[in-house]
């Protein structure tokens, strides 16, 4: 300013002439003026407004400080190519810069920094308005906008920054003000969007100023601009304050300004835009164009992804209810009378998708009722929109099934209203409202003929109730007359209201009115057709052409019930002209007659029978056809239309299942999917000509051959792209969410199939399931069988189905025609029926999962069910081992539609599933033996998946029910296992043996078998168990074949309990099945059953049954104790035929010995649940027994935490649960195919040792069992085989390995106080084990500690026998310096088990033992040759020595012995 000048002495010219500054004319008037307080205010004021009105800020600083100022033009600072760049200058000395320059003007700081950035902004957006973006910066204006944001929020931080004055400079450069710097300006906290949009005086042009940038905010992000992801969060950040701060209850402004402009911007901001996208639409906007673009990027802010976080709150139902208002109400130009004649052209097909499509992303935040409740309210309190409400009420039912009866009611509460009081008002929404619905079809809504029949053909009318209400009704109808279209005309006269005869004169008035108004139409209701849909939106079909219509209608109908159509019966009296004059006509159409005669001759020979013929016309109709035979080329008159007339309609229907099948896939187009099926529903009906609106009230009964299904080319075309379609669909959905999360899709699919197309949809999956269902691919087989399912859930909706014989003559539901498609005769018709089933019941218990049992029955026929019960049984040996809680298999649908679907494995986790071993449970969908008789017998023996001896296998395993004998012809293996069981059930029954008789001899069989069994080689060799096994085994199948009093006898003796045939089959059990015919300690199912059932048979003979059968298994705990192991480990399915028998002949509860296996299942089931466990019952080996064979059934990762239970139970029991745990761990290894897996075994042996180490419980016995101990050796050597007897060295040191890796230290640790080591006989029985092991080695039994084939090494550094021998020596050596002194002697014992070259080393052991520590030696004779004192290393050195040398031996014996 030092160069500023006045240009006369007023201003301040000086003496002499000089010029004073204007800092010196300030001071002198200073000095002529009194300092007053407000004057000095008022002064500093003036100069704040002289400033905030300069235009030039840069130029006014210049001129404040003369050249050093330069550099504070921000103009160059923010330019990131300036070399006087902001790098140069830093923040603090630009802050120090401003607030040396405020304090010379004497102004705030914080609004002088203010006018300044708001200057450089205004330059940013000028420069950025010269782009093609009004919106959006370029890439170098958003940098410098960058670095200007960066000073702005450092002097914010310092308080030099006011954001008031900030925003009023920012409004003065509103026309050059750019919608992306406002973004950025809140985004980074410089002024929130809420204080800029209220400093601005007016509210109005500041709603404006915003709807002209968000509309081209969104015409650039359609546009697909290089920033649109700018611009997309810049839209997504402004709608989230827009419907936060507009549609909040109670505002919460923490700011200074006026707390109620930003609620007010921002409701017109939103209503702007609303209403230029409704208006857009209605003015008929062009596709593709800036205001399409517009419109449709805007309607997507109403997603859930665009209002983000504030989705959680109560602002956006606020808003959308109110978007809601505002569309139905906006601009209600049309009347109630426009709507009666136009909306034909609103339903949801017809509508513009911009809307339907915001319709459906409204109907995301608000449920059915409140939708059908706000429309409510609208209509009763506003004046709406009719085009816009209709245009509502159809994407209504179409997106949401249950609005059908939300409408309903409403419509009910309407019309009771209307005819309460005379209300126009609501008679006139009821009736636009059902017709607007009803153009959906039958899958949303009922017709309108079907509503206005309910409504008045009855006395339970709204009418009837009195004269005032039917003058109401027609003087309401008549009123419609002159806007009515043709179709609603038609319905009203040909279902006319119930009307008292006294008031017939308002019926005929009505009907003249209306026929008066058809024939301004041009239309005539005797002209009619039958079919014609009277719902429909197209035009009035010619007479002769609804005539051939109608004719394929009633031909196609009585084709499916076999009945002439009462729709043709009514016709031939009630409207007998269009009858004679059109349909007959049509019908009878002269051409060449088939040799077979097909439907049309069918039904013009019941129409004749029926006298609906004249004579003389069918006269003519023969003769004509007979001179069409003659002149073949004058038939091309009765020929239907070319099939080129259905491929337009076929090829619109195709395209629209292409579009719904591209909707499956992509998640985020599921709200369009009701809609895509309302499309198809339309183009389906066009694409098979069927136009009448009751598509299902004509077919009372669907007439289908399942020998001989028979469809049109048309219908087959068609219904082949339907099923195609859902299959198609359904593996899309599928690879997106599980059945449970993908909506209804499937059920809106499956309603377009019923109703006219549902009996053309039967035969045609008669056609793919009973004749082609081998051919088919898993996912056609998937998607039939889920639409099965839905059609069972329509099942109440649907006809009943008349297959014909050899089915029942009574009509099938739905969902029971798929049991009789599916056959079970061949291979592949089993596999064929399996799939099936098992993707049926699979897809239901997923889709339905949270509905009741009774439900899911509801939906799949018993029949089904119960086939898969057979073929799972049937097919797979695994599905008949009795299941354990732990054997719940958890269903996943996702293995099922995949490329490589193991249908084996899918139906064996449907077989183990809770929920379906649950629904079992009931009667009706439990396969009984009549029902798994009459499987089998429709199987063909030479076409059978199975061999004789699998399907003899199979038997054994059936239930045990009545038999139930049909006259098929079947399987003679059937009928011989039939004969057996009725010999079997007639033994039992035999009068003529007396109670208390017993053959005193065994039966001969017996001694054949061990005569046979005498004549093979003895010995383990592979060969020769393998001999033994196979005799054996045809033993079993023997019998098992027989009647069960072959192993037991007819009946018992108190005097003599036991009889010759018990003892022989004892024997048998004890010497051969108990090694060859038995696994993990229990028999086979299936011979323990056989056993099970003749004692008790023998027993019920006796003169105290319950008496006999508790002496009977108490002789068999110390005679054959294998038995009652067999008995515990199959309980589950043994339980159920035994309680059976018994209460046949008894009342009274199980004898306590079967109570005690019962005890022993239950103990066994309770240990291993989370709640607390019962005591275990005695015997302590029977539940021993019982809690392992639970163990193998219980998940690996159980295992360890369930077993901490056993600190509490009794020493006994731990001891017989260890020798069953290490038998497990042996069985795990000699079969390749057992259930329990080698390292789960070692774990389970383990945990069992250390509960026995932790109580001092002494377990060695285990390992020295003889049959002269009468406490452990005698019963547990007839439980487990001689092979597993012979593998205890193997199960010693297997049981140990862990202990074998571990140093001295670790291993004290393991045994707590050394209780195994300290004991006296720890180091002989780990010498014997270990010489025994040896002896198994130089014999050859290798294969025992090696895996066996296709099982991968599960212990670790037990992958051949040398290393278990080398680790077994190792653990001796560790063993050894921790034994007392008493474990030393009787060395003698050992070695005289075993045979001299293998017994060396252990001879040197006994003289070694002179050389040992002193006090150890328990012989005198070598005492005197001890050393004095040895230390641990010393003696460690001398065990290893020892041993090594005897391994050497061991290595020249094996050589000598081979």
């Amino acid at each position: 300013m030092a160069d500023l000048r006045v240009p006369n002495a007023a201003s301040g010219q000086g003496p002499g002439g000089r010029r004073r500054s204007w800092a010196e004319l300030l001071a002198g008037r200073l000095k002529r003026q009194k300092y007053h307080p407000e004057r000095a205010q008022k002064l500093k004021d003036s100069a704040v407004r002289l400033l905030r009105s300069h235009q030039d800020l840069n130029a006014l600083l210049l001129e404040v400080e003369g050249p050093p100022c330069k550099k504070l033009s921000l103009s160059k600072l923010i330019d990131c190519d300036s070399s006087e760049a902001y790098a140069n200058h830093s923040s603090s000395f630009i802050g120090s810069a401003l607030q040396d320059q405020a304090s010379r003007l004497g102004i705030p700081v914080g609004v002088l920094s203010a006018g300044m950035v708001a200057s450089s902004v205004g330059q940013v957006c000028t420069a950025a308005a010269e782009t093609s973006h009004p919106v959006l910066l370029t890439v170098e204006q958003r940098k410098k906008l960058s670095s200007l944001l960066e000073f702005a929020q450092y002097l914010l931080a310092h308080s030099m920054f006011s954001r008031l004055s900030f925003c009023q400079e920012l409004w003065k450069i509103q026309n050059s003000l750019l919608l992306e710097v406002v973004w950025h300006l809140h985004v980074q906290g410089i002024v929130s969007l809420q204080e800029l949009l209220e400093s601005h005086p007016d509210m109005h042009a500041v709603g404006a100023w915003l709807f002209r940038n968000l509309c081209c905010l969104c015409e650039q992000i359609e546009a697909s601009c290089q920033h649109a992801d700018v611009a997309r969060a810049m839209l997504s950040d402004f709608v989230q304050m827009f419907v936060l701060r507009g549609f909040q209850k109670n505002s919460d402004l923490r700011r200074t300004v006026e707390p109620e402009k930003m609620p007010q911007v921002a409701a017109d901001v939103l209503q702007r835009m609303l209403i230029f996208a409704l208006d857009a639409l209605a003015a008929g906007v062009q596709e593709e164009s800036s205001t399409h673009k517009t419109v449709r990027c805007w309607f997507g802010v109403f997603s859930g992804h665009v209002l983000g976080s504030v989705i959680s709150t109560d602002s956006p139902k606020r808003f959308f209810s109110h978007t809601l208002t505002q569309i139905l109400t906006h601009s209600p130009l049309l009347k109630a009378s426009d709507a009666v004649q136009m909306q034909r052209e609103w339903s949801f097909a017809r509508t513009h998708p911009l809307l339907t499509a915001l319709y459906r992303r409204l109907f995301v935040m608000l449920s059915p009722e409140e939708l059908v409740g706000h429309l409510q309210e609208v209509l009763e309190t506003q004046e709406v929109h009719w085009q816009r409400v209709l245009s509502f009420v159809s994407a209504l039912v179409v997106c949401f099934p249950e609005a059908q009866q939300l409408l309903e009611d409403w419509v009910a509460r309407l019309m009771a209203q209307a005819f309460e009081s005379c209300q126009l008002d609501s008679m006139v929404t009821a009736f636009l409202v059902v017709r607007q619905a009803a153009l959906e079809g039958p899958s949303a809504f009922q017709s309108y003929a079907d509503w206005f029949k309910a409504s008045f053909g009855s006395t339970r009318g709204y009418h009837g109730c009195s004269k005032k209400a039917l003058v109401f009704l027609f003087t309401f109808l008549s009123d419609l007359v002159p806007f009515e279209s043709a179709r609603y005309l038609q319905v009203h006269i040909l279902h006319p209201p119930l009307v008292p005869s006294k008031y017939r004169s308002l019926l005929t008035d009505y009907i003249s009115l209306a026929k008066t108004r058809l024939a301004d139409l041009k239309v005539s209701i005797e002209s009619m057709g039958l079919y014609e849909d009277l719902s429909s939106a197209g035009d009035i079909t010619e007479p002769h052409s609804q005539a051939l219509q109608d004719v394929e209608k009633a031909i196609m109908v009585f084709e499916h019930t076999g009945k002439i159509p009462v729709t043709v019966m009514e016709a031939s009296i009630f409207r007998r002209p269009y009858y004679v004059s059109h349909f007959l006509p049509a019908l009878l159409t002269p051409r060449v007659l088939p040799e077979a005669p097909d439907s049309r001759v069918a039904f013009i020979e019941s129409l004749k029978r029926a006298d609906k013929i004249p004579p003389s016309l069918y006269s003519t109709y023969c003769q004509a056809c007979s001179a069409a035979e003659e002149k073949p080329e004058d038939a091309a008159l009765g020929v239907r239309a070319e099939p080129s007339s259905a491929e337009e309609p076929l090829e619109q229907l195709t395209a629209a299942l292409g579009e719904l099948r591209a909707s499956m896939a992509d998640p985020s187009q599921c709200d369009v999917i009701s809609a895509q099926v309302a499309v198809i529903s339309e183009r389906l009906r066009a694409a098979l000509g069927h136009s009448e609106d009751d598509s299902s009230a004509e077919i009372s009964k669907i007439q289908l051959s399942i020998n001989a299904p028979r469809l049109e080319p048309r219908e087959c075309m068609a219904v082949d792209l339907l099923l195609t379609s859902f299959c198609q669909n359904l593996m899309a959905a599928s690879s997106v969410a599980p059945p449970e999360r993908q909506g209804p899709w499937a059920t809106l699919f499956m309603r377009t199939m019923c109703g006219r197309v549902l009996p053309a949809v039967l035969t045609r999956l008669c056609q793919l399931l009973h004749h082609q269902g081998p051919s088919l691919s898993a996912p056609h087989v998937l998607g039939l069988a889920a639409l099965a399912v839905h059609l069972g859930e329509s099942r109440s909706a649907l006809p009943e189905v008349d297959v014909g014989p050899p089915a029942p003559d009574a009509g099938l539901p739905v969902p029971a025609l798929f049991d009789s498609l599916l056959t079970c005769r061949t291979r592949d018709s089993l596999l064929f029926c399996l799939k099936f089933c098992t993707a049926a019941i699979s897809y239901s218990l997923c889709k339905f999962s949270s509905q009741s049992r009774d439900i899911l029955r509801s939906y799949l026929s018993p029949g089904l069910i119960k086939k898969f019960q057979f073929l799972v049984f049937r097919l797979f040996s695994e599905a008949r081992q009795p299941l354990s809680q732990e054997d719940a298999a958890s269903l996943s649908w996702r293995p099922l539609y995949l490329p490589s679907a193991d249908w084996q494995r899918a139906a064996l986790s449907l077989w183990t599933h809770r929920t379906f071993r649950e629904l079992l449970k009931e009667e009706d969908v439990h396969l009984t033996y009549q029902d798994w008789l009459y499987l089998e017998l429709e199987i063909q023996p030479e076409a059978d998946a199975l061999s004789d001896t699998e399907r003899s296998r199979s038997y054994d395993h059936s239930e045990n029910s009545d038999l139930v004998f049909g006259g098929r012809p079947g399987n003679e293996d059937i009928i011989s296992r039939l004969q057996e069981m009725v010999a079997d059930l007639e033994l039992q029954q035999d009068p003529s043996v007396p109670l208390g008789h017993t053959p005193s001899q065994g039966h001969f069989l017996f001694g054949i078998f061990c005569r046979r069994l005498q004549a093979l080689t003895s010995g383990w060799s592979v060969a020769a168990s393998l001999q033994r096994q196979r005799e054996l085994l045809m033993y079993k199948r023997i019998l098992l074949r027989l009647p069960s009093s072959v192993l037991c006898g007819s009946s018992f003796q108190a005097e003599q309990p036991i009889t010759a045939r018990c003892k022989q089959f004892f024997h048998l059990v004890n010497s051969e099945m108990r090694n060859f015919c038995s696994h993990g300690g229990a028999l086979t199912q299936d011979i323990t059953a056989h056993f099970f059932r003749g004692l008790l048979n023998a027993c019920l003979r006796s003169r105290d049954p319950s008496l006999m059968v508790d002496f009977m298994l108490a002789k068999c705990q110390t005679k054959c104790p294998l038995i009652l192991t067999s008995a515990l480990l199959w309980w589950p399915s043994l339980e159920p035929v035994l309680l059976c028998q018994w209460r046949r002949h008894c009342q009274s509860p199980l004898p306590r010995e079967l109570q005690k296996l019962q005890e022993g299942r239950q103990f066994a089931s309770d240990f291993l649940s989370p709640n607390a466990a019962s005591p275990a019952p005695n015997p302590a080996w029977l539940s021993a027994a019982a809690l392992h064979f639970a163990i193998q059934q219980v998940r690996e990762e159980n295992i360890r935490k369930q077993l901490t239970k056993l600190d509490c139970e009794r020493e006994e029991l731990l001891v017989f649960l260890f020798f069953f745990s290490l038998m497990g761990l042996l069985s795990s290894h000699l079969t390749s195919n057992s259930a329990t897996d080698p390292s789960k075994a070692l774990d389970v042996c383990a945990a069992v040792l250390e509960c026995l180490e932790k109580r001092k419980i002494s377990w060695l016995a285990l390992f020295q069992l003889t049959e002269s101990d009468l406490r452990l050796g005698r019963l547990l050597l007839r439980v487990a085989p001689d092979q597993h007897t012979r593998l205890l060295p193997f199960t010693f040191y297997s049981s140990l390995q862990p202990l074998v890796t571990m140093s001295i230290s670790s291993l004290l640790s393991y045994f707590h106080d050394d209780a195994a080591i300290r004991e006296e006989a720890f180091l002989h029985v780990a010498v014997d084990m270990y010489l025994r092991l040896v002896q198994l080695f130089v014999a050859g039994d290798t294969s025992t500690v090696s895996p066996p084939a296709g099982r991968s090494l599960e212990l670790q550094g037990q992958g051949n026998p040398v290393e278990l021998i080398t680790k077994a020596r190792l653990f001796l050596l560790q063993l050894i310096p921790r034994c007392p002194k008493k474990s030393f002697s009787h060395m003698a014992e050992v070695t005289s088990r075993h045979p001299p070259w293998a017994t060396w080393g252990t001879r040197e052991i006994t003289a070694a033992w002179a050389t040992c520590p002193p006090g150890w030696q328990c012989d005198a004779t070598v005492s005197a040759r001890a050393p004095s004192l040895w230390s641990e290393a010393q003696w460690t050195a001398w065990a290893e020595d020892l041993l090594l040398s005897h391994s050497c031996w061991l290595i020249v014996g094996t050589a000598t012995q081979r």
